[in-house]
């Protein structure tokens, strides 16, 4: 078990925390919550060892073990991958090497020897040592963290220098994974991966035998991981436990109870003091008064915290593109001349459709990109749809920021008139409030350089939104709103993301790049999941992993559990696991048939539109015609077209009427999906 004992921590005249009192049990798997610069990292670095608390203390175990994994800074040289992640494992091979150096003194004895005999007891021990370490399987796991963390077979022997600063932070999640210490403190460690490797690292730590404290800002990866959510708020923990999903509908729920008994409470006092203001002088009720001041002064006033304050934004409307928007046919892309990455590839994006990238890194998402926005060369065609403005995010979009300029005028010098006002508003919903927005960008980091670059894009009226991975480096709150924004926007959005709920939410087609081809699914991530699974592409989440007990793993060093991986198993499920699994499959498929519903009502009233406009430009037209002089004269040649003219306010009257029954089924359908 983990204890912090009044723990508080003081930086220039602010209190960061405050007598904090916490612990954590073991297996727990935590989430510590909180907005940024309330002290998350801080306080998993006291924990760690790395800082030290003004006052209070971390208790442990004797013997208990950590590891932690900072957002970055981290880099590794001199050593061929996987002898460097192999290298933490210092027990195992220092094992491994004795039990050479006593194989060589066995082979130099005669059998019949009493040394043979000392050295073989000797041997005999450390063997055992070495198969309860799971030595044996030492590079076989080393193996698998590197494949579940994406690392390609052929890189194992490329030196360390060689990979990028998140390949890096990779490297030392991997290290920190075999190392098995009783406590995993993980901050954002989802920062550098993309989706296939978050969800092994999802099931890795699920299983996970002994604690895990994390900070993310992947609401999806909470959800499925932590047990348990500790928010960091007002330099005092408190503690929900359940998932993300469950704090936050929790916390709500706590807030909206205080608020009620806050207001009980001010009723209360309120009556008192109208008690003693009003009798305070009368002799016959000097009693009375006394008692109310002193039932006054023991009230322990109850006081709200601040609630975080809802931003929105809306994207300019844009003009109407045609209904093809964009589309490929043939196109081949290769850097090198041997390997395609994309190799004669057809794609087609409809408007106002949804439709997310996924697959590996490397597998091309960024170059594809690239290709659909114009800036890459390619084999083959790229045709514009009809009315089509393309906006794009491109990963390294901070690069085009003009060091020199504050955030605020960064913004100003793309900004329409009428947005002037709201910029600071904008900015507040990517984390840069106050005195922020006079920072120059020269002195702003890579991830705050890219949020003012996704706040800048959100400036410019497009109807074709190109977007790689725009929520890096953004917390669950501003995720949150530039969801909330991408699904009101009426144009076409095409996106790479590495966060599921993100892509839940938003995406409607999913379109997966893997081997230089395109593969599409309809419908959203999750959707995606379970046709893989389905075709037998994918294995489930917890495949492929076992857990040792306690008794297993005896005299392990500092503590630390030892993980045995075997080939999958075929494990029984328990009945309450089917019946999620189940509620899943059919929320999965209400889901789909809403989506489905929803596509339906969208294209059947874009065609009545279409209709009314033409309906009402022959109304128009007719009008014109009987407006004209001598029209009634000639019956012959005027009844026809009174005829049309009565039959054409006829069928728009009821396309109206249609246009209004359609619109209130899909508002309550829309609604209904929110609120799901």
């Amino acid at each position: 078990m983990l204890v912090l004992k009044d723990i508080s921590l003081g930086f220039g005249g602010r209190q960061l925390f405050r007598n904090i009192n916490w612990q954590m049990k073991e297996r727990d798997r935590v989430a510590l919550i909180g907005g940024n610069g309330v002290g998350k990292s801080t306080l998993m670095k006291i924990i760690a060892g790395l800082n030290e608390p003004d006052t209070g203390d971390v208790l442990s175990p004797k013997g208990y073990t950590f590891g932690y994994l900072p957002q970055d800074g981290i880099e590794f040289k001199g050593r061929p991958l996987f002898e460097e992640v192999k290298s933490v494992l210092s027990e195992i091979l220092d094992l491994e090497k004795n039990l050479k150096e006593l194989e060589g003194k066995l082979a130099s004895q005669d059998p019949d020897s009493d040394a043979y005999v000392e050295i073989l007891e000797v041997y005999d021990r450390e063997s055992e040592r070495f198969r309860q370490l799971d030595g044996y399987r030492m590079e076989a796991e080393v193996g698998r963290v590197l494949e579940g963390l994406g690392f390609a077979k052929e890189d194992w022997e490329r030196p360390c220098e060689t990979f990028s600063g998140g390949w890096q932070m990779r490297i030392a999640l991997a290290r920190l994974l075999l190392l098995r210490p009783n406590v995993l403190l993980l901050d954002e460690p989802t920062n550098h991966l993309d989706l296939e490797a978050r969800n092994w690292l999802e099931s890795y730590l699920t299983q996970y035998p002994s604690s895990v404290l994390m900070v993310s800002h992947d609401r999806h990866f909470l959800d499925v991981v932590v047990n348990r959510c500790t928010e960091l708020f007002m330099g005092a923990l408190d503690d929900y436990h359940g998932n993300y999903t469950f704090f936050e509908r929790e916390r709500e729920a706590r807030y909206n109870a205080l608020v009620e008994a806050k207001r009980r409470q001010d009723e209360e006092i309120e009556k008192l003091e109208r008690f003693i203001e009003r009798f305070r002088y009368k002799a016959t009720k000097a009693t009375q008064v006394q008692s109310r001041v002193k039932q006054l002064e023991k009230i322990e006033r109850i006081e709200l915290p601040p609630n975080a304050q809802t931003v929105s934004f809306s994207f300019p409307e844009p003009r109407r593109s045609g209904r093809i928007v964009m589309e490929l046919k043939k196109v081949t892309k290769s850097y090198d001349g041997v390997r395609n990455v994309l190799d004669e590839v057809d794609l087609s994006i409809e408007r106002q459709s949804r439709v997310a990238l996924v697959g590996a890194n490397g597998a091309g998402k960024s170059t594809l990109m690239r290709i659909i926005a114009g800036q890459d060369s390619f084999e083959g065609e790229r045709i514009d749809g009809y009315q089509m403005d393309i906006s794009y995010f491109a990963q390294d979009q901070a690069k085009v920021l003009n060091p020199d300029h504050t955030i605020l005028q960064s913004l100003e010098e793309l900004a329409p008139y009428d947005m002037l006002p709201r910029l600071r508003s904008l900015l507040g919903c990517f984390l840069f409030q106050g005195d922020d927005v006079e920072k120059k960008v020269k002195v702003l980091s890579g991830g705050e350089r890219n949020r003012v670059a996704l706040a800048r894009m959100l400036l410019r009226p497009a109807n074709f939104l190109l977007l790689d991975e725009p929520t890096n480096h953004l917390d669950i709150q501003s995720k949150e709103v530039l969801l909330d924004a991408l699904k009101r926007f009426e144009g076409t959005i095409l996106f790479v993301s590495h966060d599921r709920f993100f892509i839940n939410q938003l995406a409607e087609t999913i379109v997966e790049v893997r081997d230089g081809k395109l593969e599409t699914f309809l419908g959203d991530y999750e959707d995606y999941l379970t046709r893989k699974m389905q075709r037998g592409d994918i294995v489930g989440a917890s495949d492929g992993v076992e857990w040792s007990t306690a008794s297993d793993v005896s005299g392990v060093q500092g503590g630390v559990q030892k993980q045995s991986v075997g080939k999958k198993t075929n494990r029984a499920v328990s009945s309450d696991k089917q019946q999620r699994e189940k509620d899943r499959l059919e929320e999965q498929e209400r889901k789909r048939q809403r989506k489905k519903t929803i596509r339906r009502l969208k294209q059947e009233i874009e065609s009545i539109e279409a209709a009314l406009e033409q309906d009402e430009a022959r109304l128009e037209e007719l009008e014109g015609m009987m407006g004209q002089p001598g029209f009634y004269d000639d019956y012959e040649a005027s009844s026809p077209v009174l005829e049309e003219h009565g039959l054409c306010k006829e069928r728009i009257e009821a396309s109206y009427t249609r246009w209004d029954e359609l619109s209130l089924e899909l508002a309550e359908i829309e609604e209904s999906e929110e609120s799901s």
